[in-house]
This record gives structure tokens, C-alpha cells and sequence, in this order.
């Protein structure tokens, strides 16, 4: 409400300003010493709105107003015919190149307001919005982007409900902006496809890695370069992959990215947040080949009402002015404790803000954030065996995709 105001109050004064100069000059002119003038300063009143207000209406009240204000009385009357009329002429002049760039810029304005509701567009097709509810689980996700006038950086962020459990994927492409997007659309198109025909979650990653070295290859060969000769390193994408099997138990791989964050917090119980997942990652995608056998990992369990949290490093990594970290575990374990069940929507707006006061709006990488609640009700858990087999760390079933 305030800020409405203040911002009526701003269009207001803006709007005023072409009077408040005319009136400016004709009072200058009265008390100013006798043979001063300054009359000719009347000539600014159009540009003035028009860099004010850019409305043409503007410009052409602010032109008629100033020739208005050389009638022949008072301090005016000191002009001559001859400085009169050239003054006026001045202002019919000024006022027509104005109204003229007016013109040009709202058309501008309208063109630049087409183009970026066309690319916002386009880039929310890109990185959708997430479903409230998905298979028994609410979830929702959020991205700040440091790169101005883009809404998708480098990171990217999906979750499927499949025939084979609820699967989500959250990465970060090297880079940010414009330059990252290309690859964020070729991993989160072949995620999207491959989520629903790999019955196995090692089978997923390879064909993300299939999907992302194509990009590559073919990007390489448009710029006229041999992928081949492309420095080790140039390109490369951080994937976390999860499955969440109807009782909860997530399955994991990991290549080169942050592990995520479980908030647990029943009624009664303050909430807690605690980093899973143990070991080193593998190499992020790109760097190297995936190994023969992938390590799929039983990451944790969420009982109902647990959620879990996935981000990017730029969550981390993100700096105040004195240089301290982000302190992610307790801001996500203050969002969280605001009353049960856990809210991820809220969370993701609450450690957003924080983020943004913590390092004064100067954001230093792009950041993504996902939470996922389970919803779901107490179910029988499969055998171990069963669970690393379906997820493709034991012997492989005959017939399955490589």
C-alpha cells in the first residue's frame, strides 16, 4: 500500500514538471534584475516532458503552455517583437522534435514489451512451473536469476510422476544467462523422455549424458569447431537424479552436485534441517565417460510430512558484503518452522528473501531451490535387492535399455 502510493506520487510530480518550469522561468524573469532574461528557457518545457512523462499529450500541453506564457504582459512585454517571435518559433520547433521522439520511443516501448513477453514465454516453457501436488507429494521450486531480463539461467529443475515412482532431476549448466540456456533445453528434453521409458534410474543419466554430448557435437559444429578439439572442462552440467519409491525411500545419483537438505518437523517438534547423502559424487557430466556400473544410492527416507530440499550451489556459495557464506541449513530450518505441516511454497519464498537480504540483491550465480513433501501414507518397503535393481546399481535384467 505504501509503495503504492509513493509510486502515484512519483507519476504525479513527473507530470507536474513542464508547469512547475514554466512557472520556474516566469517567476525568475520577475524578480531578476531589470534587463536579465531568461524568458527563452521556456523552450526546455517540452523536453522536459518528454523525458518525464513520454506521453505526446504532455509535450503538446507543455508546448502550448510555454507559447502561452509570452503574452505581452509583465516581464515578457520587456521583449521585442523579433525575441518574442524567435522564442516562439524555438518552442514550436523544440515541441515538434519531441512529440516526434515520443512518438518513436512508445513505439519502441511496445516492440520491447512484445519481445519479452514472447521470451518470458518461451523460457517458463522451458522450466514450466511445477505441479502442487504430484503422485502424493507437494512440491514447488524457485529461480533467481543473476543475469537481468532472463527468468532461466543455468540451472534447471524437473520432477515426473512416472510408472516407475516419482523422478526428479535439478542441475547446473556451466555459466549463466543466454549462453546456458541451449543446454539446459537439451538436458531437461531428454529428461523428460527418458524419466518415462528407462524403467531404471542409471539408465536415465546415460541417456541425459547421450542427449548432452549431442548438444555439444552439434553446437561445435555450427560454430565450425571439431568437438573433439574442445578443451576438457569447456562444458559440463551438474545432475542430481532422485527417484522417490511409494514408501518414501528416495534413490540417488549423483554427478558433481550439491547433496540436498531434509526438513523434518512434525506438530510439536521444531524443525530440523539436515544434509543426506554420503561419499563423493561423480564427475559432473561432460568431464568424463559415466563408469561401467553406476552407484545408485539409497539417499534417506521421508516419513510423511518430511521434506526434502534440492539446490544449487549458488545457494551455498552465495556472499554478504563482509564475504560470510549463506547460511542455507538455518535459513531452510527457519522457514520451515513456521507450523506443520511444512509449507514448500513458503519455504521457497522465506529462503529466497533471505537470500536476496544476505547478499543485498547482488547476486554472484544463479540459484535454483525444490521442495518436496511427502503426503503419502505408510507403505510396505520392497527388499533392498528389489529397490537397487529397479534403480540399476545390481545386475542388470535382461531386456532393459542400455
Amino acid at each position: 500500500m505504501i509503495r503504492t502510493r509513493a509510486v502515484h506520487w512519483r507519476r504525479r510530480v513527473v507530470l507536474a514538471l513542464p508547469g512547475l518550469w514554466i512557472l520556474g522561468v516566469l517567476a525568475w524573469e520577475l524578480i531578476a534584475p531589470h534587463g536579465t532574461q531568461v524568458v527563452q528557457l521556456l523552450a526546455a518545457a517540452p523536453v522536459i516532458a518528454c523525458a518525464g512523462s513520454g506521453r505526446r499529450q504532455c509535450v503538446v500541453l507543455a508546448g502550448l503552455c510555454a507559447v502561452f506564457a509570452l503574452a505581452p504582459f509583465g516581464p515578457v512585454a520587456r521583449l521585442d517583437h523579433g525575441a518574442r517571435l524567435g522564442t516562439c518559433c524555438a518552442i514550436v520547433a523544440v515541441a515538434g522534435a519531441s512529440y516526434s521522439i515520443t512518438r518513436r520511443r512508445r513505439r519502441l516501448v511496445r516492440d520491447l514489451e512484445r519481445a519479452r513477453e514472447i521470451a518470458d514465454t518461451a523460457q517458463r516453457l522451458l522450466l514450466r512451473p511445477l505441479p502442487p501436488r504430484l503422485d502424493g507429494m507437494t512440491l514447488a521450486g524457485g529461480h533467481l536469476s543473476v543475469s537481468e531480463g532472463t527468468l532461466v539461467g543455468g540451472d534447471l529443475y524437473e520432477a515426473l510422476a512416472t510408472p516407475h515412482g516419482v523422478r526428479v532431476v535439478i542441475g547446473d549448466v556451466r555459466g549463466h544467462g543466454f549462453a546456458a540456456i541451449a543446454t539446459v533445453a537439451a538436458v531437461l528434453g531428454s529428461f523428460r523422455e527418458a524419466a518415462y521409458d528407462e524403467p531404471r534410474l542409471a539408465d536415465v543419466l546415460r541417456r541425459l549424458e547421450r542427449a548432452l554430448q549431442r548438444h555439444l557435437g552439434e553446437r561445435a559444429a555450427a560454430e565450425g569447431k571439431d568437438a573433439k578439439e574442445r578443451p576438457p572442462g569447456e562444458e559440463f552440467v551438474t545432475i542430481l537424479l532422485l527417484e522417490v519409491c511409494a514408501d518414501g525411500v528416495v534413490m540417488a545419483l549423483n554427478c558433481g552436485h550439491p547433496w540436498p537438505y531434509r526438513l523434518s518437523g512434525a506438530s510439536g517438534r521444531r524443525a530440523r534441517a539436515a544434509p543426506v547423502g554420503r561419499g563423493d559424487p561423480m564427475p559432473p557430466l561432460g568431464l568424463f565417460p559415466l563408469p561401467p556400473e553406476l552407484p545408485v544410492a539409497r539417499l534417506t527416507r521421508l516419513h510423511p510430512g518430511d521434506a526434502l530440499v534440492l539446490h544449487t550451489d549458488g545457494a551455498e556459495d552465495a556472499r554478504d558484503a563482509a564475504g560470510a557464506f549463506f547460511p542455507l541449513a538455518r535459513a531452510l530450518a527457519e522457514a520451515a518452522a513456521h507450523g506443520a505441516p511444512i509449507v514448500p511454497a513458503a519455504v521457497i519464498e522465506r529462503v529466497q528473501a533471505a537470500l536476496l537480504r544476505h547478499t543485498g540483491g547482488r547476486l554472484s550465480d544463479d540459484i535454483a531451490l525444490l521442495v518436496l513433501r511427502n503426503d503419502r501414507q505408510r507403505a510396505p518397503s520392497p527388499s533392498p535387492a528389489a529397490r537397487l535393481a529397479r534403480s540399476g546399481s545390481g545386475p542388470r535384467r535382461q531386456g532393459a535399455a542400455s
